[in-house]
This record gives C-alpha cells, structure tokens and sequence, in this order.
C-alpha cells in the first residue's frame, strides 16, 4: 500500500512549486521518487510513494523541499534538502511578537537589516539560507548552524542592538572553523538523521510579504549611533 502525505502552501507560491511546464514538479519527483498531486487552486498537495521509491524518508524529503518552496525559499534551494545533512527550520514570528501587524513589520525589518545587511551576515558567517515571507523565518542548513542562526534571530527579536548580534555571529562563526579543522584532522562524528516533528503542523500562512519598515530601520541604527558617539566623547 502506498504511502501517502498531505501539506498546503501558500496560493501565490503554487507556481513556483510546479515551475515552467511543471519544471520543479517533475525534478522533484525524479529526486524523490514519488508522485505529487499539486491543487493551483488550493494549494493542497498530496505526495505518495511509487513503486520506484526505496528512501523510506522520500515521502518526508518531498515535503521538507515543498515546505521550503512554501515558506519563500527559491526551488534551487529547496531541493538541497536532499541533503540528510541539511534541515529546514521555520521560526513563527507571531510566537514572539504578538499579532501586531506593526510590530511583525518592525521585526522582519530589524531580521533583514538595513539593505538587507543583517540577513546577508547570519548568511554568510553560519552558510545558512534564510527567507523571510509572510509571518515566518526560515532556515536551511547543518543542524548546529541552525541552532546557532535562530540564537541569533531570537536575540534581535529580543531587542538586542545588531551590534550585539554581529559579536555572537563571529564566536559561531570561530567556534564551527574549530570544528571543521578538527573534523579534517580526526574525521567526522556520525550523524543521525533528524526530522522535526513540528513541521507536521501546517499553518495556513498565505498573507504575501509585506515590505519592511526601512524607516524605522534607518531611525534606530541611528539612534545607536549617536549613542555610541556619546559614549566616545565621554570616555574622552
């Protein structure tokens, strides 16, 4: 008997999950072995096995990269979570801000950074991939990098100033180089394949991304700055 999974994305990325002539449907089929059944009205998707399927994970593969696709990531990507190295991690920004549309705003705008800054150095100092769509963050990458990354993301939505955060960026970003040179000398631990539970809730997240208040951004960096000219004259 066939396996079978359901999950549902967002209407307006119904598209990019099918691709140009059903494109993206089809590799991801070829990678997975299974079959999909993708509603452009709904954006329901059924996944099932096939007889050609042997990964007892295909089923949960599909859907991390189907997932991924839903919550922004581009299909590229997504389809790296054929990876068992690689997870997807989608933070719920409404768990820390309310349901403030003001304050989400705010919020994703502080994550992004000033022309997108922010974004590109958790990007760049974890190699982590990062979208940031509707209500949520999410993340693709190595377990550890992961964890590092929400660390980070969580500390901004805590209030700490971007400073503060770029300082815990580079211990991460020391302490994995540590690791990667030990793991050359010594060889690499075994790893277990992790699936989280909780990517079995699908949220029906369909709002599109707003566009993040670059005011406010501009206005609180530079208030940060005159303090920290304050702080120079003082110490002078």
């Amino acid at each position: 008997m066939d396996n079978v999974e359901y999950l549902k994305i967002p209407k307006d990325r119904v598209g990019v999950a099918i691709g140009k002539n059903g494109k993206i449907k089809h590799q991801l089929e070829i990678i997975t072995r299974t079959e999909l059944k993708i509603d452009s009205e709904t954006g329901n998707i059924s996944i099932s096995s096939t007889d050609e399927t042997e990964d007892p994970l295909a089923i949960w593969k599909a859907r991390y990269m189907l997932k991924a696709i839903g919550r922004g990531f581009n299909p590229d990507i997504a389809l790296t979570l054929d990876n068992d190295d690689l997870i997807l991690e989608i933070i719920n920004l409404q768990d820390y801000v309310g349901k403030s549309k003001k304050a989400l705003v705010r919020q994703k705008g502080r994550i992004i950074g000033k022309g997108g800054r922010t974004r590109q150095i958790i990007h760049d100092m974890l190699d982590i991939e990062i979208s940031i769509y509707g209500k949520t963050v999410s993340l693709i990458g190595k377990m550890e990098n992961i964890q590092m990354a929400r660390e980070a993301i969580e500390m901004i939505l805590d209030g700490s100033r971007q400073k503060t955060v770029y300082a815990y960026l580079e211990q991460m970003q020391d302490k994995l180089k540590r690791e990667e040179f030990d793991e050359m000398v010594h060889g690499k631990p075994d790893m277990k394949k992790f699936l989280r539970e909780d990517l079995d809730t699908d949220e029906d997240f369909i709002d599109a991304e707003e566009d993040y208040n670059q005011e406010a951004i501009d206005k609180e960096e530079s208030e940060e700055e005159k303090e920290d000219m304050a702080l120079e004259v003082e110490t002078i």
